[in-house]
């Protein structure tokens, strides 16, 4: 019986993908005979807005969130370039240890410096950053 259980599943996964084809083909066909269908046109209600505006305004609205969209990028980039000091502090000794890396590169536990050293932390390691302004 374990064995016939997937292919029970899988059945069923295709049946149903059928009837979602089978159900979006109806649909389709239903509006595309109802487009065929001669309409007549509805009288036109006043509008407290002329379309063109509207039109326009859609498009700032579009502009607008392409062009925020775009600064939030640069931002992020320029944010991930900025060079940041390191301190790597040893719980147990107390040494610090410094090091330079952007701050796209720094990770968890791990980063890479400006020189392209890849460093990891022990668990006794705390790091600590500093943007360079």
């Amino acid at each position: 019986m374990a064995d016939v259980l997937p292919y029970s599943l899988m059945f069923s996964k295709i049946l149903l993908t059928l009837a979602v084809i089978l159900g979006t083909y109806y649909v389709i066909r239903t509006r595309m005979q109802y487009d065929r269908k001669p309409a007549t046109n509805p009288p036109l209600r006043p509008s407290l807005v002329p379309p063109g505006i509207l039109k326009g305004i859609a498009y700032g609205l579009v502009v607008a969130m392409v062009m925020g969209s775009l600064l939030w990028l640069y931002l992020g980039y320029q944010s991930g370039r900025e060079i940041v000091t390191v301190r790597i502090v040893n719980a147990n000794t107390g040494n610090v240890t410094t090091y330079q890396a952007r701050r796209v590169d720094v990770q968890d536990q791990r980063f890479t410096t400006l020189d392209g050293r890849p460093i990891i932390l022990a668990d006794v390691d705390r790091m600590e950053l500093s943007a360079e302004r």
